[in-house]
C-alpha cells in the first residue's frame, strides 16, 4: 500500500514538473535575449536608467527653433574622463558624429553641437550612443533617439 502511494506520488510530481517547469524557466521580459530595445524619444522627455555603476539621466533641449542647434546634457556617475555622444543616423545612414561632452563636476557633462541634416529633407532621425573613450556605454535599456528638423 506505501509502495503504490508512493509510485503515485512520484508520477504526480513529474507530472507537475513537466507542465509548469517550462513557465517557470520563461524569463519576466518577453524581449530578453532578442537584443532588441525599445526606443526613448528625447525630443518628448529625458532618458534614464540604473546600472552597475549608478544612475544615468540624459536630457536634449533645442536651443533655436530654425535650426538643428541642440545641448545635450549627461548626469551620471563621476566616470571618465572622456565622455563621448556619437550621432549614428537611424532613419538614413549618414555616418557617425562624434560629439565630446564637457564634464562640469558632479557627475555632470555637457555639449552644444548641431545635428547634420540631409540634403534631400528636412527632418532626419538620429540616434544617440554613449561612449567612453572608444567603449560603449550599453547599459541603456532603451535607444535614444531624436528628430533633427529645420522650418
Amino acid at each position: 500500500m506505501l509502495r503504490a502511494v508512493l509510485v503515485v506520488g512520484l508520477m504526480l510530481t513529474l507530472l507537475i514538473a513537466a507542465v509548469f517547469g517550462p513557465r517557470l524557466l520563461r524569463t519576466v521580459e518577453p524581449q530578453a535575449g532578442t537584443g532588441a530595445k525599445t526606443e526613448c524619444d528625447l525630443d518628448a522627455k529625458a532618458c534614464s536608467w540604473s546600472d552597475l555603476d549608478g544612475n544615468w539621466h540624459v536630457e536634449l533641449k533645442q536651443l533655436t527653433d530654425q535650426d538643428a542647434d541642440y545641448e545635450l546634457t549627461v548626469t551620471g556617475v563621476e566616470a571618465p574622463d572622456r565622455l563621448l555622444a556619437v550621432l549614428k543616423g537611424d532613419s538614413m545612414y549618414m555616418g557617425e558624429y562624434p560629439v565630446p561632452l564637457r564634464r562640469q563636476g558632479d557627475g555632470r557633462y555637457v555639449a552644444r553641437f548641431s545635428a547634420p541634416l540631409c540634403s534631400t529633407g528636412s527632418d532626419m532621425r538620429w540616434r544617440l550612443n554613449l561612449q567612453r573613450g572608444q567603449t560603449s556605454i550599453d547599459t541603456a535599456p532603451f535607444h535614444m533617439v531624436f528628430q533633427a528638423h529645420t522650418l
